[in-house]
């Protein structure tokens, strides 16, 4: 008999009553009936219930220990009594009768509990993450990542993409956050950088002549936590393409997407649907009108339109001189809130208030009658106009956004989301993707006064060259797309600028000269210039694709070992101070600030001579 067992606690039915067996495992419950004691044993795979009684040597024993001890235990299988069967375990139609046990480690008085599932603390369950991880939740979403991740590779590879790493220690990339830098030992005074994310290497890996790249790559940010942001580091599905377009790139990625989502939808029971293939394209401008945002949700049925005309010279005086004054009106729905209080409306302004915003509007509706100050000022025709080009019923309230266009889009998007939950409109049972196309190249910057890129300066325009030197740079749109699922942003992605000469244009109309590019983007611009074809793609995130199949809030439930929203790491110790001598290796000396002994501004020194 092997030494620690025979099966694992989610292997035993009914076909093995009768066999002796062997398990080991972490005591999870105990039940003490009198007499006879009745323990849970967990291991990775399940439970298996064991039963020892006064006739059994392994009574005693199991009664001292503690929950979370590890045991063997040898015994015999029994079936469970008529009417004690338990339809929810593996195992729940055997028991094991303890013959003896063995205790492989004894566990002290926990920190937090293993069975059940109650909240705990964030410092504590980061703390003890390897008794986090032992809970059911969290250990089942581990392992539903590693399937995901598994069939993602499995699936590329079938689109006839080829694996490949691209370094960990690079130079500093201006992808938009702050980078973690490492000090070179043998160059004094320099430093690595590790990778936001492997974009100009693959880029590279193109031009090099491998044609469809992927990996499952990890990236290094310095930036704030957030529900679906990680600090630190996180994981994507990075692929590039040579030869393709933008349709390309979408047929390849389309089907990876929704055979990983289809494979998994029914995690847990959850019986969740996917939207068929293709996925649906909305323009950027479009989404901004009728979502708010570039990130929706189409799983919320609200929709945004713009009122502004029907406000022009209105008798509701504030929004007709926003519109004179060029600004914008936004209305969206509030579904069957006839029999809603006014209470509904008014918390709904000032939730807008706590945002930040001077307020949302409202119209309250029954029967056809419109109420409110709103409705009041611009009268019931008016109102009935605006209603119908909203497609409103009898019984429909309207929620008003008004103000510069950017700003009065974003409120319109933030609370279409929240009356869709007040109002229990989400349908949680399916995911929705989208893609978001056709994104502006370049936009104002009101801080600076010029224009600037609006997204990825490294994208194709549409119209390449010909646009950037005949149209006006705020109407000149870019090959750039987003994959938004659930109204998660999974992944940005582009069909590149692959020809220095538009490269040179769209930076130089950007305020940059060829002499900033040449010195900035070296590797990516000389690569170009030796023969680069046409090429394009994105980069889903691992951690959001895990987090929605889940159906987690929070993406740390499904990293293993994930950061504080501080970026500490709390089990291991980290950030911590480095040694004297590591410093000294590394030619670093700290500048003490003031009101902190221990706390200090690294500073790299040149080597002294000699």
């Amino acid at each position: 008999m092997h030494a620690y067992r025979t099966h694992t606690c989610a292997a035993l039915t009914a076909a093995e009553v009768g066999q002796d067996v062997r398990l080991s495992g972490w005591v999870h419950r105990k039940r003490d009936h009198g007499g006879v004691l009745f323990v849970d044993l967990r291991d990775h795979y399940g439970i298996t219930q064991v039963v020892a009684d006064s006739d059994s040597p392994a009574l005693p024993i199991l009664e001292s220990l503690r929950v979370e001890s590890v045991v063997t235990i040898d015994g015999s299988v029994k079936a469970r009594a008529a009417g004690t069967a338990n339809p929810n375990l593996a195992t729940g139609e055997i028991e094991v009768f303890a013959r003896a046990v063995t205790v492989q480690s004894h566990a002290q008085e926990l920190p937090m509990p293993v069975a059940g599932e109650a909240d705990y603390p964030e410092d504590i369950r980061l703390r003890y993450r390897f008794l986090d991880l032992r809970r059911e939740r969290l250990h089942n979403n581990i392992v539903l990542r590693s399937n995901v991740i598994s069939s993602l590779r499995q699936r590329m590879i079938g689109q006839g993409f080829t694996e490949f790493q691209t370094p960990i220690l690079t130079a500093s990339s201006p992808e938009g956050a702050r980078d973690y830098l490492v000090p070179s030992r043998v160059h004094p005074g320099k430093f690595y950088a590790l990778p936001q994310a492997p974009q100009m290497f693959k880029q590279l890996l193109m031009v090099a002549g491998f044609d469809r790249y992927f990996q499952i790559a990890p990236c290094f940010r310095d930036e704030d936590a957030r529900a679906d942001r990680s600090p630190g580091e996180f994981y994507q599905l990075d692929f590039e393409m040579s030869y393709v377009t933008q349709d390309d790139v979408f047929a390849a990625i389309e089907p990876v997407l929704h055979g990983v989502f289809e494979e998994f939808a029914d995690w847990q029971g959850k019986g969740r649907t996917v939207s068929p293939l293709p996925f649906k394209r909305i323009p950027y401008k479009e989404s901004m009108l009728k979502y708010g945002s570039d990130k929706p949700d189409l799983r919320n049925p609200i929709l945004i339109t713009d009122v502004s005309e029907q406000f022009k010279g209105s008798g509701f005086g504030r929004f007709a001189s926003m519109v004179e004054d060029g600004d914008v009106v936004r209305a969206l729905p509030a579904p069957n809130t006839a029999e809603k209080s006014r209470k509904f409306f008014d918390d709904m302004n000032s939730w807008a208030q706590s945002e930040g915003f001077p307020g949302l509007g409202y119209a309250t509706q029954k029967d056809g009658v419109f109420g409110g100050p709103i409705a009041n000022n611009h009268g019931q025709d008016g109102m009935k106009a605006i209603a119908d080009a909203l497609g409103l019923g009898p019984n429909d309230g309207i929620f008003f956004s008004a103000g510069k266009e950017a700003q009065a889009a974003k409120l319109a998007g933030l609370a279409r989301t929240r009356v869709a939950e007040q109002l229990e409109l989400i349908d949680a049972s399916r995911f929705e993707f989208c893609w978001i196309v056709d994104f502006p190249m370049f936009e104002y910057d009101e801080d600076n006064k010029k224009v600037d890129f609006s997204h990825n300066p490294f994208s194709m325009p549409q119209g390449e060259l010909e646009a950037l030197e005949t149209r006006d740079p705020l109407d000149i749109l870019a090959y750039q797309y987003d994959i938004v699922c659930n109204g998660v942003e999974l992944s940005s992605g582009a069909i590149r600028n692959h020809r220095p000469e538009i490269m040179y244009k769209a930076f130089e109309i950007a305020g940059y000269s060829q002499a900033d590019v040449d010195t900035n983007f070296a590797g990516m611009i000389n690569a170009f210039k030796f023969g680069a074809p046409p090429h394009g793609g994105s980069a889903p995130g691992v951690d959001r694709i895990v987090m929605l199949l889940a159906d987690e809030p929070n993406i740390r439930e499904v990293i293993v070992f994930p950061m504080t929203q501080k970026a500490e790491d709390l089990m291991m110790g980290a950030p911590n101070f480095a040694t004297p001598r590591q410093l000294k290796e590394l030619n670093i000396r700290l500048i003490d600030q003031p009101g902190s002994a221990k706390t200090g501004v690294a500073e790299a020194v040149a080597p002294s001579a000699g």
